[in-house]
């Protein structure tokens, strides 16, 4: 993608991917990828303070014999999400008005 993807973007991909299913950081960057070029180092960081937030939680599951970090949004982190959902629907909406001409100062 062209267009670059800030921490606050990335943190608002992850509450809607975790809100639907729990998910480990590897699936997590891969669903991210789909729309954004981002390395597991910038996801990881975002993915602490996340939890340090309050927003998710984390706990342990073994996958073929591995232990995998498995990231659930909590109840702070669904108010967030429903915050990120209302300011991105403000910010497209502006975006779209400004590219089809409806929108001058």
């Amino acid at each position: 993608m062209y267009f670059p993807v800030s921490s606050t973007l990335i943190e608002f991909l992850i509450l809607a991917i975790v809100e639907q299913q729990d998910s480990y950081g590897y699936e997590i960057s891969q669903t991210i990828k789909l729309v954004a070029n981002i390395k597991e180092s910038t996801l990881y960081p975002i993915l602490k303070k996340m939890e340090q937030s309050g927003y998710v939680t984390t706990y342990k599951q073994e996958h073929q014999g591995r232990q995998r970090k498995y990231y659930r949004v909590t109840g702070l982190g669904q108010e967030q999400l429903v915050y990120l959902k209302e300011e991105w629907t403000r910010h497209t909406d502006l975006l779209r008005d400004i590219i089809e001409g409806r929108l001058r100062r």
